[in-house]
């Protein structure tokens, strides 16, 4: 969808909370449309660039909403403990690392097609920086891999669960017995990471994605998460399909950026502020410490080419993640 005149003058002019609730529709009603098409990676892509004026905008004019955007949306993070503590009886959380919101249309239509009751779907915020330990720190754990063989311990949020962590395919992933359980699996990100060189990148992981999440092989897993359970599918970030931004073209913010952030999106709180205004990155406070983070839909030449597919940086496909909540 492009950038609408209501959705512009609620992003110009109404307050943080409405505004950031308006995208957050935005976002899903565009997303997460059922995908009808032959060439499915095709129309992931359309819909990545048909949000690219709304992109610049945050970026550009309205660049000082990222402030507010912690404060302003619903803590994806926050989510899953609620909906923990009100669930009494078998529950379960399945996150898929870097799942975005590009990839809902599948897990709706085909929870929809094979029996499921979808009680809440709709985005969510990350945490930033919008990356996986943030996340996981979030929840009480102290990173991801503390989940592996249920050895999470119990200082955690999510009181009571068994827990595993784990990057096999979904035929041998192991669900435990207990009545809460929380599986964190490493994909799609590590898949995401394996197809951000050049020449690779959205086109080759949309049709991953589609493949693996329409396929018998995945649901007979999330059969077995919400046996007797209510399950929540999440993700712990997004990512930004960074081939199809374009390079910075002046020299001086090119070397600025590549100085700062080298190949990332993300970096340490240090070094001067850049003299752009709007900006081109943000140091930002957050509840993981202060961070310098990329502004929006930007990128620059680095050696061995900059990432096709990266997060931690603030544009509006790495900072949003779906949470879609159902039972059987």
């Amino acid at each position: 969808m492009p950038l609408t005149a209501e959705l512009l003058e609620s992003v110009t002019t109404c307050p943080a909370e409405q505004a950031w609730g308006d995208i957050a529709a935005h976002l899903w009603d565009t997303f997460s449309a059922p995908i009808t098409s032959g060439r499915v990676d095709a129309e992931v892509v359309r819909r990545d660039r048909s949000i690219t004026e709304l992109e610049n905008t945050l970026s550009g004019s309205c660049w000082d909403m990222w402030e507010s955007f912690a404060s302003s949306v619903p803590k994806n993070s926050q989510s899953i403990v609620d909906f923990w503590n009100r669930i009494h009886s078998g529950k379960a959380v399945l996150i898929l690392d870097g799942l975005s919101l590009r990839e809902s249309p599948w897990l709706l239509q085909q929870a929809e097609d094979r029996g499921y009751t979808i009680h809440d779907a709709s985005p969510r915020g990350a945490e930033l920086p919008c990356e996986t330990t943030p996340f996981a720190q979030a929840l009480g754990f102290t990173q991801r891999s503390a989940l592996e063989n249920n050895g999470a311990g119990g200082a955690h949020k999510l009181q009571g669960a068994g827990t595993e962590c784990s990057n096999l395919n979904w035929q041998d992933s192991t669900v435990g017995n207990q009545e809460g359980f929380v599986f964190w699996h490493h994909w799609p990100d590590e898949r995401m990471h394996d197809l951000s060189v050049p020449g690779e990148g959205l086109h080759k992981l949309a049709r991953e994605a589609h493949e693996h999440l329409t396929s018998d092989d995945f649901w007979a897993f999330v059969e077995r998460l919400s046996n007797r359970r209510r399950l929540v599918i999440t993700s712990d970030h997004g990512y930004a399909a960074c081939g199809l931004f374009p390079d910075l073209v002046d020299k001086n913010q090119a070397e600025y950026m590549k100085k700062l952030f080298k190949s990332g999106r993300t970096a340490a709180n240090d070094g001067e502020d850049g003299v752009w205004v709007p900006p081109i990155d943000l140091r930002l406070s957050t509840d993981h410490g202060t961070h310098r983070l990329v502004l929006g839909r930007r990128k620059w030449k680095s050696a061995g080419g900059y990432p096709t597919l990266h997060h931690g940086g603030l544009s509006l496909l790495e900072v949003f993640v779906p949470f879609v909540e159902l039972s059987k």
